[in-house]
């Protein structure tokens, strides 16, 4: 979890919170789930519901094929 936060660089706004709630997540499930595992599909859900979260504002513009053809060298 940590160095694929890591590769994200720096961190803005609400994404420091976001990604030690992640952290916090993935050593819980690593610890096994909690209450013998019960716990794990609901901890799994709201890791991947963070995750997205941190991802959200950095989600790039895919549309744009023309890359730097519209500005003349």
């Amino acid at each position: 979890m940590r160095s694929d936060i890591e590769e994200l660089g720096d961190l803005s706004s609400v994404e420091p919170s976001l990604a030690e709630m992640a952290y916090t997540l993935a050593r819980a499930i690593d610890a096994g789930g909690g209450d013998e595992g019960k716990l794990l599909p609901q901890l799994n859900r709201e890791l991947r519901q963070t995750l997205a979260q941190l991802l959200e504002g950095r989600a790039t513009d895919d549309d744009d094929d023309l890359g730097d053809l519209a500005s003349p060298e």
